[in-house]
This record gives structure tokens, sequence and C-alpha cells, in this order.
């Protein structure tokens, strides 16, 4: 439900943040997410290295789940939708899209963006390198960012997989990943679970969201805290 995600205002525009690591901006009617990295596992399962499938088919199920759940005009992926080239992880994403073909899906483009571009156009998925909307700029690798063109002042980009280290009880300290909004750019986490964290350390100015896990809180849903 919505009491799970948190309502962060932002530059006058409202964005809920959810633990399933993506972000409704409600004023688009957007659904913003990064670093999917579908078909990881099966990249993985090739090389010979056991992981279990159904990480992905989790992965796609989240991504089913919030579509359903903010019923969003557009997705927007800040890159790396697929992880790598053809297998059996595309036929499964295809066979989705074609159940919510009335979604817009813009992705912007990332270095593991490497499909056919036939594919990307069989599944209507527009492919660009930067994206302006409204007031926001969607870049991958906020080390390509453009110069804004228009009225964009902000910008919105994925790439490092962001996390956050929290001193648990004892000495030991526990990772999360983590929206990151710095004054010029946020780095969002990875939607993908198959993947790392690359521990930020933010600044006083900053606002910084950990996303913790639903066994550690014995929920049924994880939640997004303000640190």
């Amino acid at each position: 439900g919505m009491l799970a995600s948190e309502r962060f205002l932002w530059h006058n525009q409202t964005l809920w943040l959810s633990p399933e690591r993506c972000i409704f901006w409600e004023d688009q009617e957007a659904l913003i997410l990064s670093d999917l990295h579908f078909g990881k596992t099966g990249h993985f399962r090739k090389s010979g290295i056991p992981v279990p499938q159904n990480i992905y088919k989790d992965d796609l199920q989240r991504l089913l789940s919030q579509v359903q759940y903010f019923k969003p005009a557009r997705l927007i992926i800040v890159g790396d939708l697929f992880h790598s080239v053809a297998n059996k992880e595309l036929e499964l994403f295809s066979k989705w899209r074609c159940d919510f073909s009335e979604l817009a899906i813009e992705l912007v483009k990332g270095n593991h963006d490497i499909l056919n571009k036939k594919w990307y156009e069989q599944n209507q998925i527009k492919v660009i390198q930067h994206l302006a909307v409204d007031r926001f700029c969607f870049v991958h690798d906020i080390n390509d960012a453009c110069e804004p063109t228009g009225p964009q002042q902000y910008y919105f980009s994925g790439h490092i997989h962001p996390g956050v280290a929290m001193n648990g009880g004892g000495r030991q300290s526990l990772k999360f990943p983590c929206f990151y909004f710095g004054e010029q750019y946020a780095i969002l986490p990875a939607f993908g679970k198959f993947t790392g964290t690359a521990i930020i350390e933010p600044n006083r100015s900053d606002s910084v969201f950990a996303i913790l896990p639903s066994n550690l809180l014995k929920g049924e849903q994880g939640a997004v805290v303000r640190l």
C-alpha cells in the first residue's frame, strides 16, 4: 500500500519513494526506476554460476506490482534495463510488455543497453541518451550529464547502485540500497535485486533514504526511512 511509500516533496514535485526501489512521480504519472539488469541471472547461469532464476521472476513481478499499484502513464527507465544480450529473460519481458501495451516506456541508454535496435522497437521501448521532462533531466551516469537545454535544473541518474552503511548491534554494519538526493542530482537505487551497492558518504545537506527489507522489519513490506 501507499503507506509503505515515503512522500517526498522535491522542487515542488510530489515523489513517492517506494520500498520496491522505484519512484512514482505523481505530477507526471511516471514510474521512475533504474538498473534493472534483467537477464543478469541468466548471464551468470550460462557461465556455469548457479543463480536461482526466481530472482529474475521476482524482479519482473515487483515491476508488475508497482505498475498495477501506481498505474503510471509512463515508465522512465534510467538505464541498464537488460544486463546483456538475448536469453529467455527477454521473452518473459516481451510477454509482460504485451499485457501493458498502453504504457509508454522510455529507456535512457545505459552502458548495458546493447540489445538490437529492432528488439526495442518491437517492444515499444523508446531509447534515448537523456530525457528532459518538465524540470527534471534523466541521464544514466551523472558524469555524462549534458547541459540542460530548458527549464531543467535537476538531474536523476543511476549507474552506481547507491547504498548506505548503517550500524547494527555490536560492531556489525549493515548495507542498504538508498535513494540519494544531492543539491544538483539524485541517484536512484538499483531496481534489480541481483546487484551490489556502492556505499556513498552523503553530505549533511543531502537527503538520503535507506530502503529496509521486509525481513528486517518482520512486516509484509519493506520501508523507506529518511536518514
